[in-house]
């Protein structure tokens, strides 16, 4: 590790000491960090915190404290987000290709134990569950019974995996969403590893991992390669962005709800257009809007286009992190139900019988009829069999049969061949 800007300090709590790097450290000719948006201050602290002369250099770290807002980025750094978040589609070959290194480990004659993800990796399993069970006050219970049934053998692998790599957790089916458990459980707001404190950061498996950023916590969507490539320890470049100040003043108007709030945003960012740009949220009305509106402005990010769309750590965000975060503990199932058996829970619940049924009906007394008075056989129309079931003949049929039944007391006469082919031959010419 290399420190050119003597940037690492130490800092003492309660009795315990805390190593962090300072941003004021980084001091030059056209170096201004105070002036530094927000997230670009989060990439600065990670630059001054892996330095290391080769990927990561002096250079690279006076080039965000000399940040013009007014340039195109052409300066590329590296970026070490602080842990890396997946979803079970994308998370789970991940794991895979770790299980498929340490087999490469031992055939090599080495120790598979060192096969690791450097950076804290937590999956949440939320994209494959299946809602088979609905509409009753056992459904929670029962479709998590039957997702734990239908992918055993996978979750038998991802419990493999958390027990043997170090510094990766799964969260299990019917915890919540992902970005839901991302700042619920997960999101830290400020990082702390081995005594060294520093502003969290992420990078997530899902397109939307941006919803952390209302709790302050600068984080964005990537693919799954990236993602591992993260897990694993490697930055990931980028260029060094354009930030664009969203000014929020006032409060909401009496009748506006939290929707007409986020659609607007969303429709005035789209027009000034923000794609691959940092968006960052400041001014005095940034203390009106709750976590919860906040939370939802940063997940439609994808939605206009932005990297991301943060807002700053204020009295808001510590008043969240002082919430307990015991409280969906109690949706977790029973550990009695789990014990039902098989058959039982695959059994998908029938709508109740009707309350008439045959068996019912036998039991009853059948009822009185009047006898009926026997009827005369209708006559029936004389057709030659020789003759094609065209329409015409048929359209025969069915007026001789109604002649029949209004006269029952004479015979209908039979058309002869003669005058059947001419009609098929008139309808077969119109």
């Amino acid at each position: 590790m290399v420190d050119s800007f003597n940037a690492e300090q130490t800092l003492e709590v309660d009795g315990t000491s805390y190593t962090y790097f300072k941003l004021d450290a980084v001091q030059g000719d056209g170096l201004d960090v105070t002036t530094l948006p927000f997230s670009l201050k989060v990439l600065l602290e990670a630059l001054l915190r892996t330095e290391d002369g080769a990927d990561i250099t002096a250079d690279d770290i006076k080039a965000i404290a000399a940040w013009d807002p007014s340039s195109e980025p052409d300066q590329e750094i590296q970026f070490t987000p602080a842990r890396v978040i997946m979803q079970d589609f994308t998370g789970v070959p991940c794991v895979v290709d770790l299980a498929t290194m340490r087999e490469a480990m031992v055939d090599l004659g080495g120790d598979p134990s060192k096969i690791n993800p450097l950076a804290p990796a937590e999956m949440v399993i939320d994209h494959s569950v299946i809602a088979d069970v609905f509409g009753t006050p056992e459904a929670f219970e029962r479709n998590v019974e039957i997702e734990y049934e239908r992918n055993g053998e996978r979750y038998k692998f991802l419990r493999w995996g958390q027990g043997a790599f170090d510094n990766f957790k799964v969260v299990p089916p019917g915890t919540g969403i992902v970005h839901q458990v991302n700042i619920e459980h997960l999101a830290r707001v400020v990082f702390d590893k081995d005594g060294t404190v520093y502003p969290d950061s992420c990078v997530g498996t899902d397109s939307h991992t941006t919803m952390v950023n209302g709790l302050g916590v600068v984080g964005w969507g990537v693919g799954g390669i990236e993602a591992e490539a993260a897990m694993l320890g490697q930055p990931i470049s980028m260029l060094i962005p354009r930030v664009v100040g969203f000014k929020l003043h006032g409060e909401l108007p009496e009748g506006a709800t939290a929707t007409d709030l986020v659609l607007t945003i969303t429709e005035m960012l789209r027009d000034h257009g923000v794609v691959g740009k940092f968006v960052e949220f400041y001014g005095s009305g940034v203390g009106a809007v709750p976590l919860a509106n906040r939370a939802t402005i940063g997940n439609m990010s994808p939605e206009y286009g932005s990297t991301i769309a943060v807002f700053p750590i204020d009295e808001e965000t510590t008043k969240y992190l002082e919430l307990p975060r015991t409280a969906s503990s109690s949706r977790r199932p029973r550990r009695a139900s789990a014990a039902r058996s098989t058959r039982t829970s695959r059994r998908r619940p029938r709508p109740p019988r009707a309350s008439t049924t045959r068996r019912s009906r036998s039991r009853s007394p059948p009822p009185t009829r009047r006898p009926r008075t026997p009827r005369a056989p209708r006559p029936r129309a004389t057709t030659s069999r020789a003759s094609p079931p065209t329409a015409v003949a048929r359209a025969t049929r069915s007026r001789s049969r109604s002649t029949a039944r209004r006269s029952p007391s004479t015979t209908a006469p039979s058309p002869s061949p003669r005058s059947r082919r001419a009609r098929t031959r008139r309808t077969r010419r119109s």
